[in-house]
């Protein structure tokens, strides 16, 4: 049957045959992961709707936004600041990264031995499949990695880049820093969009990507009941969805969601029965498609009842004071927020090991699991640290280095069963 979206897609020049091969395959995975599934909630149906529109309806609205003379500006990290992005009447959209498309197109740009984000939203870029990059009038690149830092470059001759950098550490000077590179982002977006940011366009922006922050940690507080009122995988697809969807409506189907939720653990109804063990995945981001593990997990015997990770309780655990009264104030608020996330580019980083700790007490997970994709040194490195941490406080782990491939599910989930085991 033919898309009605074919002649969107064409404009934006896709692969149109690579890209219905694409959907073809992401529909039918999402029906195994998801659709799948036992006592999903009502508010469930506007994560599929979503997902089932996510190259379709998702990039008509912002096709339309466009036609408007609105720009559109593509992040791939939350250090990005959304507040400004929209206080400039611009829309933020996060971009495909997390299957392995155009793999050995992407190659050619960067080393073999590259993580498979970064090699997937190159590849997405190479091989013509993804509606967001072509999208966009801006992407917006952090220096969180050495691996990002280099793709940029290469990456920046093929599309409208600003790169912000991020520093390593939080001392005063880098503070400063930080919020010069704010500063810098601001002019950049005035100057994308024609529009000058005040004071009341910030306080509005704020305030709306607070909400959203609100309804994503109001979720994150009733996954701590037992049963487990909603599984792992409809949970990091609300999170995943967060990048994508219009913060305002988003915002409202998710306080929804959470109104259902409350209904349920008043009742002591659960998506898997008291007594199944309780895990929290940390580590590295899951990106759409990136259900692999999440699948293996709450597949094994076991339930997911947080993410600890930038899509999941890293971009929704701190909010924007909002109580400044100036530009310059609320600037500052904006830089003192993004400054208190724990990615692993900071050293030292102990604030991410009492976090992750602080987490699997509150949720009452009965162990971690550390997701690290294969050659992101950063996460890797504080795996060994952080399994020793959690060790010390009694809290079982399992560290796992996995790609976007499916060849290792097999012996992923005998790993993950085994340790499933010892938690009984």
């Amino acid at each position: 049957m033919t898309s009605p979206y074919k002649e969107m897609w064409e404009r934006l020049d896709l692969d149109l045959e690579a890209h219905d091969a694409l959907l073809d395959v992401l529909g039918k995975f999402y029906g195994d992961i998801y659709l799948s599934q036992q006592g999903r909630l009502r508010g469930a149906e506007y994560l599929d709707f979503v997902l089932s529109e996510v190259h379709g309806l998702r990039i008509k609205e912002i096709q339309d936004a466009k036609a408007q003379g609105r720009k559109v500006v593509g992040t791939f990290c939350v250090f990005v600041p959304e507040e400004i992005t929209l206080a400039a009447d611009a829309v933020q959209v996060g971009l495909c990264a997390g299957a392995e498309a155009g793999k050995e197109l992407a190659e050619t740009m960067v080393p073999r031995n590259t993580c498979s984000l970064i090699k997937s939203f190159i590849g997405f870029k190479l091989a013509r499949l993804c509606p967001y990059t072509e999208s966009c009038d801006l992407i917006v690149g952090e220096t969180t990695c050495d691996g990002k830092k280099k793709a940029y470059e290469p990456f920046g001759e093929l599309v409208n880049m600003h790169v912000m950098e991020v520093p390593q550490q939080k001392n005063a000077a880098d503070r400063a820093l930080w919020k010069a590179e704010v500063l810098r982002y601001k002019e950049e977006i005035e100057k994308l969009t024609g529009v000058t940011i005040t004071a009341e366009r910030l306080a509005t922006a704020i305030r709306t990507v607070n909400d959203k922050r609100r309804a994503l940690q109001r979720l994150t507080a009733l996954r701590a009941a037992s049963p487990a009122p909603i599984s792992g995988r409809d949970a990091l697809l609300v999170n995943q969805i967060s990048f994508y969807d219009d913060p305002v409506r988003f915002t409202a189907k998710m306080n929804e969601l959470c109104d259902e939720l409350e209904a349920r653990v008043a009742r002591g109804e659960g998506v898997a029965e008291a007594g199944t063990p309780r895990l929290l995945l940390s580590g590295c981001p899951m990106a759409v498609p990136n259900w692999k593990l999440p699948y293996i997990v709450e597949s094994s015997g076991a339930v997911i009842v947080g993410e600890e990770s930038c899509i999941g309780t890293r971009n929704s655990r701190d909010l924007v004071d909002e109580s400044g009264a100036t530009l310059d104030e609320m600037l500052d608020a904006i830089a003192d927020r993004y400054m208190k996330i724990d990615c692993a580019c900071f050293t030292p980083n102990t604030e991410r090991q009492e976090n992750v700790m602080d987490l699997a007490k509150t949720l009452n997970a009965d162990g971690v699991i550390q997701y690290n994709l294969l050659f992101c040194q950063p996460y890797a490195n504080e795996s060994i640290r952080l399994d020793k941490t959690l060790a010390a406080e009694g809290i079982p782990s399992l560290s796992i280095e996995t790609d976007y491939s499916m060849e290792d599910v097999q012996q992923l989930k005998t790993r993950v069963e085994a340790f499933v085991e010892t938690l009984d």
